[in-house]
């Protein structure tokens, strides 16, 4: 058993692209990375369509059946696992965060995209019959382009790209927050920005109101008008997530993980996470990491 929580950046994972890019039929990328079926990180985005194929993936412990024409996103930092039944293939991207910058006016544009705003809900999305001859139509450019240096063929990638984003965006059954008023989506986004960076110091949604310049109610009331939980939820959720993500890591122990989330002791981090996952720590990281799927 691996003591040490891999992650992976896009050089490693290829020998020949671009360090920003990667593109590739499934089935090789599959071949060359076995090892990939054990929980992992990315430091990069990570789209993938299957074509063929049966079995489940996880995200961030998460389990999605895998299908024909589903597609599925994941952004960096979250914690990945495929267990794969028969013959697998599609399309995979990966792509750096730096990739869009100097192409998109916006640099937080990506985020206006309901698959990759970190609900794990909106990040697989099984794709109509409509839409799946077009999907394939854009990968199918995109590995042609990929595979040969033409002149502004890195932007013509990143066009494509955007039309498949745009095009699964329209399929995507949780597309709510797409078409809220631009205000309260921004400020939605920027909660969740700021859990990302202060889950474990800022515990209670009264510090983040504070930190946005508004009321702890008003913040309330945007994360069950667009969320359907409390901003309290929000935040612990994201504690409880990153509590996850460093118990499938063996080198720390419970009560290193306890004091990086700063829990006073660890017994307090053993009640808190008992009492919403239904395991204690020890529980979670025994099942984890001795069954065939993430639980």
């Amino acid at each position: 058993m691996k003591k040490a929580f891999p992650v992976y950046d896009i050089c490693a994972l290829s020998d020949h692209q671009h360090e920003d890019l990667l593109v590739s039929r499934f089935a090789p990328y599959l071949q060359k990375h076995q090892n990939l079926s054990l929980p992992h990180k990315h430091t990069f985005y990570h789209v993938v369509l299957f074509t063929k194929g049966g079995g489940t993936h996880s995200i961030d412990f998460k389990n999605f059946p895998v299908k024909p024409y589903q597609i599925y996103f994941m952004a960096p930092g979250q914690v990945h696992r495929w267990n794969f039944e028969g013959p697998v293939d599609g399309y995979i991207i990966n792509f750096s965060a730096s990739f869009f910058q100097s192409f998109l006016l916006r640099s937080d544009y990506l985020d206006s995209f309901p698959f990759f705003t970190g609900n794990i809900d909106d990040e697989v999305i099984n794709l109509s019959h409509i839409a799946q001859a077009t999907v394939i139509n854009l990968f199918e450019q995109l590995i042609l382009e990929s595979a040969q240096p033409n002149k502004m063929g890195m932007d013509i990638i990143r066009a494509l790209m955007l039309q498949l984003f745009i095009l699964v965006a329209r399929e995507s059954p949780n597309s709510n927050l797409a078409t809220a008023p631009n205000y309260n989506y921004t400020l939605l986004q920027s909660f969740r920005k700021l859990t990302d960076m202060n889950f474990a110091t800022l515990k209670l949604p009264k510090d983040y109101a504070a930190l946005l310049y508004i009321t702890p109610n008003h913040l309330n009331a945007l994360c069950n008008d667009l969320l359907g939980i409390s901003a309290g939820e929000v935040i612990r959720n994201r504690v409880i997530l990153e509590a996850k993500r460093l118990l499938v890591n063996l080198e720390l122990t419970i009560t290193a993980i306890a004091d990086k989330l700063n829990f006073t002791d660890n017994s307090y981090f053993t009640k808190f996470f008992k009492k919403y996952t239904g395991l204690t720590p020890e529980e979670f990281r025994k099942n984890t990491l001795s069954n065939d799927t993430i639980k």
